[in-house]
C-alpha cells in the first residue's frame, strides 16, 4: 500500500522512528518480530528495512527507492533478500531448510543477507525449532524478519531472540485518507475506516451492492425507531431480517448501527473529523442537540450488549426486536 518514507512515517510513526534509528546508526539488530493485526504496514515496512539495508545511495539512513537494489527488492527478484510465504496453511520445516542452505553460501552481491517470514505464527513446531537453531547461532550480516499477527502463537524461545515492534492500527482519519487515494467516495470511506483495517477490504465493500444496501437500511432503522419503535419492528421484519441473513452480516449491521450513535457523540464533543455518516450530520447535529451524553452512554451499552447476544446465537428477530425498545427505554434485552 505505502512505499515512500512519508506514508511509512503516517502509517506507523514509532514503528518508523526506531527502524530509521537503527538504519542511521548502523546498529539494526540481527533478528526483528514485526506484531500487528493485517493491514498495519509490517510487510511493507520489512521491505523498507530491507531497501535500507542494500540501498546503493540511502540518504541519512533513508533508501532511495530509485537504485537497481531497490528497485529490485520491491520487485522481489533481489538474490540476497528472501521473502518466506506459508505452503498452504503453513510454513513447513522444509522451507527453513531451504533457507539455511541459501543463507550458508556468500551473498551474490555483498555479504549481507536477509529473511522475511511472513505469517511466522504458522511455522509448523518442525519449522519452528528450525528456525529457533538459526536465529541461535546467526550468520554475520543476516537480517531475519519475522512478521506475525498471533504473537502469542509463536516459541517464547523464538520471541526472546527478536526485537519487538509492535505496529498499532491505523487511525480512522488516516484511513479515510488512504481509501479516498484509491478512489473511494469520501463519504463511504468515512464508514468503511471504522470497519476495517484492510485496504483491499474496504475498496471491494465500496463498491458491493450488498453493503451499500446495508448502510441506508440501518440509517433508515435509525430514522424510524427514534420515533416509533413499533414502526422500526416493522421495519426489522419487513427490510431488516431479507437482508441480514449470516451471523457476520448481523454483527456487521449492529457495527453501522454502532457508529450512528457514536456520531452524535462525536457532534457533542465537536470533533467531526471523525464522523462516520458526515452525510448526516445536519439530521444528526439535531438529534445530538436533543440527547444528553447520559442517554448516548445507555443507548451505546445497549448496543455493544446486542452484539454479545448476537455471539450467544440468541434469535435474530429477538435480539433486533428488542434492540428497538431498549433504545427507546423499553424492557431491557434478555
Amino acid at each position: 500500500m505505502a512505499e515512500s518514507w512519508e506514508d511509512l512515517q503516517k502509517r506507523q510513526p514509532l514503528a518508523a522512528k526506531m527502524l530509521m534509528n537503527s538504519l542511521q546508526k548502523n546498529r539494526v539488530a540481527h533478528a526483528y518480530l514485526f506484531e500487528g493485526v493485517r493491514g498495519t504496514g509490517k510487510k511493507e515496512m520489512a521491505l523498507f528495512l530491507a531497501k535500507g539495508l542494500f540501498c546503493r545511495q540511502p540518504i541519512e539512513g533513508v533508501p532511495c527507492m530509485e537504485c537497481d537494489q531497490c528497485h529490485r527488492i520491491a520487485q522481489g527478484n533481489h538474490p540476497d533478500v528472501h521473502v518466506i510465504e506459508p505452503d498452504g496453511l503453513s510454513i513447513k520445516k522444509e522451507q527453513i531448510r531451504l533457507l539455511q542452505e541459501e543463507f550458508s553460501k556468500t551473498g551474490m552481491e555483498s555479504r549481507r543477507k536477509t529473511y522475511i517470514v511472513n505469517s511466522a505464527d504458522k511455522m509448523t513446531v518442525q519449522a519452528a525449532n528450525s528456525l529457533l537453531k538459526f536465529l541461535e547461532e546467526p550468520h554475520p550480516s543476516t537480517t531475519a524478519i519475522l512478521l506475525t499477527e498471533q504473537m502469542h502463537q509463536m516459541l517464547p524461545t523464538i520471541l526472546s531472540r527478536c526485537q519487538h515492534v509492535g505496529f498499532k492500527l491505523l487511525t480512522a482519519v488516516f484511513f479515510k485518507e488512504k481509501l479516498v487515494e484509491e478512489g473511494v467516495h469520501p463519504t463511504m470511506a468515512s464508514v468503511l475506516s471504522k470497519l476495517t483495517n484492510q485496504v483491499e477490504e474496504a475498496v471491494e465493500l465500496s463498491t458491493d451492492e450488498w453493503f451499500v444496501q446495508a448502510r441506508k437500511i440501518m440509517l433508515k432503522l435509525y430514522e424510524v425507531q427514534k420515533t416509533d419503535p413499533f414502526e422500526a419492528m416493522t421495519r426489522v421484519q419487513s427490510d431488516y431480517l431479507p437482508h441480514f441473513k449470516e451471523k457476520s452480516q448481523i454483527d456487521q449491521s449492529l457495527d453501522l448501527f454502532l457508529l450512528i450513535y457514536k456520531d452524535l457523540l462525536y457532534i457533542q464533543t465537536e470533533k467531526l473529523d471523525h464522523l462516520s455518516y458526515p452525510d448526516w450530520l445536519d439530521t444528526f447535529r439535531t438529534d445530538a442537540l436533543q440527547t444528553s451524553a447520559r442517554q448516548l452512554s445507555d443507548q451505546l451499552a445497549v448496543l455493544l450488549e446486542a452484539k454479545r447476544q448476537l455471539q450467544q446465537n440468541m434469535n435474530t428477530q429477538l435480539l433486533m426486536e428488542q434492540l428497538m425498545l431498549k433504545l427507546q427505554g423499553g424492557s431491557a434485552l434478555v
